[in-house]
């Protein structure tokens, strides 16, 4: 290992580099989780969320390709290390995804916004930095901890679904995650409209790829390094707070991959931006947009906590190496998203 770069240095160069690639996705390939509903739900368009998809697919095979190889212990992520809540993933999930569709974004679109010049994804990403503070270690952490206690797995297989299928058939743990990822990607590249978008599949790829890139990158420094560092990937909730802390407090604090990560993102959407030329300051010049904004934040860093992540978090890294969480967090933001998009555009009232 370097000895002119310390351990943290090192995961953080890993979170900047792979988080790049989500932030250029995010600009020239409009990878947008808030878009993808919307499309899928009032556009008429499956692109965006088939986007989703392959990305979740590459990740996935690339995630259970590594596990095979030797170079990542799925048991040791946290999503395939803690107990799982069905409850919290989706009142968690649902709080996310209501809070997504008052804010107009998630915690990974607010960064890609900002490096586009939006000044009120400014505002998002400071309160949701803050609120999932307040809930993870701040003054809301015990009600947290009383409702949804997390624990270590105790069972002997961890909470994923290719380990279940694995205990259940006998079959091979990384063979069956790598059939199932092949299976998603398939099913998402279904589509002519999207087949025809060669560029657009190439972005959700990279999407994918810096999930697999973070989890390579991380565990490699921790089997090989003294310091005993997690092993992680991208998730853009407790992480804000966390580059929030380390920006006030960095000569106190050693420098994260989530630090990282996010300032990987806002880089890569801020080259997106420029090489689009879409790069403009924006401000919120309505105080009830701005009001709906914060409150949306808020629940967004709220129910990310209580579901142990957010779109990024539980829907690529988590989803990544097939978490039971995964896909229940992600249909319960996506419920939680419709019924904040339904109060938005339609209203609940009905036509009489």
């Amino acid at each position: 290992m370097p000895d002119l770069l310390s351990e943290h240095g090192l995961v953080a160069l890993i979170g900047l580099g792979s988080g790049l690639l989500l932030g250029l996705a995010a600009r020239l390939g409009r990878f947008c989780t808030l878009g993808a509903i919307e499309d899928l739900l009032y556009g008429g368009s499956d692109l965006r969320m088939r986007m989703w998809g392959v990305a979740i697919g590459t990740a996935v095979l690339g995630s259970f390709f590594l596990m095979a190889a030797g170079l990542l212990d799925g048991t040791q992520t946290h999503y395939l290390s803690i107990r799982w809540m069905p409850l919290a993933s989706i009142l968690g999930g649902l709080a996310f995804g209501y809070g997504m569709a008052l804010a107009g974004t998630c915690g990974y679109g607010a960064i890609a916004r900002l490096g586009g010049g939006d000044l009120r994804s400014f505002v998002i990403v400071l309160v949701m930095g803050v609120s999932t503070y307040v809930v993870l270690s701040g003054p809301l952490a015990p009600l947290r901890a009383a409702l949804f206690p997390q624990s270590a797995v105790t069972a002997a297989s961890p909470p994923g679904i290719a380990h279940q299928l694995g205990v259940l058939t006998g079959l091979p743990v990384n063979g069956i995650g790598m059939i199932l990822g092949g299976l998603i990607l398939a099913a998402s590249l279904a589509s002519r409209p999207l087949l025809s978008r060669p560029g657009q599949i190439a972005w959700a790829v990279a999407v994918g790829l810096a999930v697999i890139l973070a989890w390579a990158g991380t565990f490699h420094v921790a089997q090989t390094g003294f310091e005993g560092l997690p092993v992680v990937s991208h998730s853009f909730a407790a992480p804000l707070g966390e580059s929030i802390l380390w920006w006030m407090t960095g000569s106190a604090r050693p420098i994260t991959f989530a630090v990282g990560s996010v300032a990987g993102v806002w880089a890569g959407a801020f080259l997106g931006s420029l090489i689009k030329g879409h790069f403009r300051w924006e401000a919120c010049e309505d105080p009830r947009e701005l009001r709906r904004q914060i409150f949306g934040a808020a629940l967004m860093g709220a129910g990310a906590v209580v579901a142990s992540g957010c779109t990024i978090g539980q829907g690529l890294s988590a989803f990544s190496v097939l978490a039971l969480s995964a896909p229940v967090t992600m249909a319960a933001i996506l419920a939680g998203a419709a019924i904040g998009l339904r109060q938005l555009i339609v209203g609940f009232q009905t036509a009489g």
